[in-house]
This record gives C-alpha cells, sequence and structure tokens, in this order.
C-alpha cells in the first residue's frame, strides 16, 4: 500500500502534521505521534469536506501508513496555533492541471465553511471550559479578514471596512480576487499590488493555508453547534 506523504512542523507547545498533496488536511498535537494520530483522525472530515474535489484522496487508517518527508522547526505562530510555514515542497512550480485541482480544493474548503454557517444559523455555539470562543458571525469575519491578509502575501489587497456588514456578495469578491490573483502569480505575472518589503507566498503554500483555516473554523462550528 502506498504510504501518504506529510510534513510535521514542530513548536515548542504544538507539533502539526499536513498532507502534501492535500492542502487543509492538516491537524495538531502536543507532539508528532498526537498530531499525525490526529491527522488520520480527521481524514475521513476532510474528504466529506471538500468532496468531489477531493478525488483521490483516500484517508488513511493507521498513523504508521504516513510517511514523514519533511520536518520544520516551529515558531510563535506554530505554538500560538497556526500552522505558519511553508514545507519545501511548496516551492514547486503548478501546472495547469494541478492548480485547477488546488483550487478547487480551496474553494471547497471555502464552501464548507459557508456550509456550516448557515447550518448553525439561530444556534447558540457552545464556550470553552473558560468561556472563550468567537459567536458565529465573528468567526466568519475573522477568516474573510485573515484571507484578505493572505492576499496580500501574493501580492494583491481586498479591503474590508471595519463595522461594515460582510455580506454574501463581499465574500464572493474576496474569493474572485483570490483565485485571479493566484492564477497571476502561477503565470508568473508581475504583482498587482506588489508589497513594499518581505517575500511572497508561493500558490501551494496560499492556498494551504488558506484552505487550513477555512476548515479548522469549519469543524469549530460544526463541533461547537453539535450535540454536547
Amino acid at each position: 500500500m502506498a504510504s501518504t506523504q506529510v510534513y510535521l512542523e514542530l513548536g515548542k507547545k504544538r507539533v502539526f502534521a499536513g498532507g502534501l498533496d492535500w492542502p487543509g488536511w492538516c491537524r495538531s498535537g502536543r507532539d508528532e505521534e498526537a498530531a499525525l494520530e490526529a491527522l488520520v483522525s480527521s481524514g475521513p472530515r476532510y474528504a466529506k469536506a471538500v468532496g468531489p474535489a477531493g478525488r483521490g484522496f483516500k484517508p488513511p487508517t493507521k498513523a504508521w501508513s504516513l510517511k514523514v518527508v519533511e520536518r520544520l522547526e516551529g515558531n510563535a505562530t506554530t505554538d500560538f496555533g497556526a500552522p505558519g510555514l511553508p514545507p519545501a515542497a511548496d516551492d514547486r512550480p503548478l501546472t495547469d492541471a494541478e492548480a485547477r485541482r488546488q483550487i478547487a480544493l480551496l474553494e471547497a474548503a471555502w464552501r464548507a465553511l459557508d456550509r456550516a454557517a448557515e447550518a448553525a444559523v439561530g444556534v447558540e455555539l457552545r464556550k470553552g471550559p473558560r468561556g472563550g470562543g468567537r459567536d458565529l458571525d465573528a468567526i466568519v469575519r475573522h477568516v474573510a479578514d485573515a484571507d484578505t491578509g493572505y492576499l496580500a502575501q501574493i501580492g494583491d489587497r481586498f479591503t474590508l471596512r471595519e463595522g461594515d456588514p460582510l455580506t454574501r456578495a463581499i465574500v464572493e469578491d474576496l474569493h474572485g480576487t483570490i483565485v485571479e490573483a493566484l492564477w497571476a502569480r502561477i503565470r508568473g505575472d508581475p504583482p498587482r499590488k506588489p508589497r513594499r518589503t518581505g517575500k511572497y507566498w508561493t500558490p501551494r503554500y496560499f492556498i494551504r493555508r488558506s484552505a487550513w483555516h477555512a476548515l479548522d473554523h469549519t469543524w469549530e462550528i460544526e463541533d461547537r453547534a453539535g450535540p454536547a
């Protein structure tokens, strides 16, 4: 049986495990073993979330079937609770076919968040053990705000004015801008709205990060809205 390639991001307090070829499939644990077990456990959930876009994805049933091909030294972002570093494989160029597959997975992750949010309308999300946790509208806004920040990392920009309602039309416009910017980067076009300093993200890493963030909050909504 072929192994599923994964990478690990090793922080001092938290470890993330991610599927190398499946953006958005990424889970964390207190150590390598826990992170890999969490990744395996989330496999069926990932397959359901991305649907037809995940054609060819076969959720592994055992952690030993995962092949760790890279270990990255984590940073403060890792320990804060987000994967913050790109694996070396994300520097690979994208063919048109692979770009379409990756973007389809990103769009599927966005749709999964939409479905979870729509299903949770009118439902009081359970708080954490210390009463923490954003409400539904704040979660959706947080994901959109993060995507605008990510967009700057690939040389484009989208403005969400604080206090303005986040409508479906605005979210679709944001997603459309992201997809256009990704294709521009894939083609090798110059950034439409270049940054003054800093290295740009690769298209693969943008997709990996945005898809993870959307699915992480999708599952947060589902877990906090579902039966206790």
